[in-house]
């Protein structure tokens, strides 16, 4: 078993401090470096020598919301084509160049980027940074790779959304409910109707417009030279010439809600009834992130948290109960969700919800709550930051929802800022009746 000794130290500490502790202590920057190439491709670095790994992460600034009109899961079936092969790679090269060395490799799809991934001893780091170049830059799309590839989605989405009792709830109803106007609301899986409808000309003008390397981070974590990982990202990546057409941005931007809404959607495997209550956020460079992320703690952070001690264990309402602040670059969601226990109602579940909504809205919540909050959301980001691969997942995360690397310093010194007026302040500013999207979840027929 291995002992992650930073942890326990963490924890030690807070033992000893109580539970202040995270919440007051000073935190080590990352001593990070960036520069852009001359082809706009954003380089950030971060050498720690302690382990002789490596994290290498590609980040395209091209998520979900980028699909083309008609052809919605599109970002995230392009994802599952560039593993294939290229110019000088054959299929599936990554992961020879990964696992055979006892590393690994994946991806992501998200409403907002595409992240491409590889952890490796740091002596396979050169053959990594030649084989995202490449892949950059030399893939082939052909109409095998593209229909092999877009068959393997819809499965996906038959067993994600169909099979799953509560999948079109979370993984469709959510998001094209909640949002007008918005590309959000057009669900990142897509649906099975626009994946048949997508061609192999639809993947050709998605990889030239949006994978290129003024549109790209590429951030690496670990073990290295810098002298000589400066050398090997010009000699790969600094080659590739630069795109001189724009890059097509989303532009519509989601109204105000000026009344509740109201929806009963139905599915032929729902056991037990569900209800999700979403209200619009705020983008996620607002100064309120921070303290939604500590509400999202204080109400579903564990067993412990409000929502499960009050429907769950006390009520014995619901079976699961939460809530989610999904902030987004552009404006995303707080939503809260319950399925409900057998012989209980939606109604019920909802009735309840917007209780707990209402006390802490209403009172304030205690310092101790407020503490816990802290250290348990500062705590994980630190047990994140143990591995290369996390931090390199922390700066990722900062630039596409701070819109800069340098953010990955300051996330904590906002965490510990949030007060307890601050915790009430937004709860009354963005959970307001207007504001309000109720989604009652049934067993039923197919509702589409």
């Amino acid at each position: 078993m291995k002992i992650h000794y930073a942890l326990i130290s963490m924890l030690a500490l807070a033992l000893t401090l109580g539970l202040t502790a995270f919440g007051q202590a000073k935190i080590p920057p990352m001593n990070i470096k960036e520069r852009t190439l001359p082809n706009g491709l954003h380089v950030v670095s971060l050498q720690d020598n302690s382990s002789p790994t490596v994290s290498i992460h590609v980040w395209y600034n091209v998520g979900s919301k980028d699909d083309p009109d008609g052809r919605s899961g599109f970002a995230h079936l392009f994802e599952h084509m560039m593993f294939k092969s290229t110019k000088n790679m054959k299929s599936e090269t990554f992961d020879r160049l990964t696992e055979d060395v006892g590393g690994f490799n994946n991806a992501s799809t998200y409403d907002d980027f595409t992240n491409y991934y590889e952890v490796v001893p740091s002596n396979y780091l050169e053959s990594l940074l030649w084989a995202e170049a490449e892949r950059m830059v030399n893939l082939n799309v052909d109409e095998d790779n593209f229909k092999s590839e877009r068959d393997v989605v819809k499965e996906e989405f038959r067993f994600r959304i169909l099979s799953q009792p509560y999948g079109r709830l979370f993984g469709q109803y959510i998001e094209k409910l909640s949002f007008t106007t918005h590309p959000y609301k057009r669900p990142g899986i897509g649906n099975l109707d626009e994946l048949n409808a997508a061609t192999i000309d639809d993947v050709r003008a998605f990889y030239k417009t949006f994978y290129r390397p003024d549109n790209a981070y590429l951030i690496v974590v670990g073990d290295f030279d810098q002298a000589q990982f400066d050398g090997w990202v010009d000699k790969y990546f600094g080659r590739i010439k630069q795109n001189k057409m724009a890059i097509p941005r989303v532009t519509a931007v989601e109204p105000e809600r000026t009344a509740e809404k109201r929806y009963v959607k139905t599915a032929p495997n729902v056991p037990f009834p569900a209800v999700a209550i979403t209200y619009l956020a705020p983008e996620s460079k607002s100064a309120d992130a921070a303290a939604l992320k500590i509400v999202e703690s204080i109400l579903a952070g564990g067993e412990s948290s409000r929502l499960y001690q009050s429907l769950v264990y006390s009520q014995q309402l619901a079976q699961e109960a939460g809530f989610n602040a999904d902030l987004r670059a552009d404006r995303g969601l707080l939503y809260f969700y319950a399925v409900a226990s057998e012989g209980k109602t939606p109604e019920a579940l909802e009735k309840s919800l917007l209780a707990e909504l209402a006390k802490i809205q209403t009172k304030p919540v205690t310092a101790n709550e407020l503490a816990k909050a802290k250290n348990q959301l500062i705590t994980r980001t630190l047990q994140e930051r143990e591995q290369n691969d996390g931090k390199a997942s922390a700066i990722e995360r900062a630039v596409a929802y701070e819109g800069s690397a340098a953010a990955v310093n300051t996330d904590i010194q906002k965490l510990q800022a949030v007060t307890v007026a601050d915790v009430r302040r937004v709860m009354q500013k963005y959970f307001t009746p207007k504001n309000r999207v109720v989604i009652y979840y049934q067993n039923g027929g197919e509702d589409k």
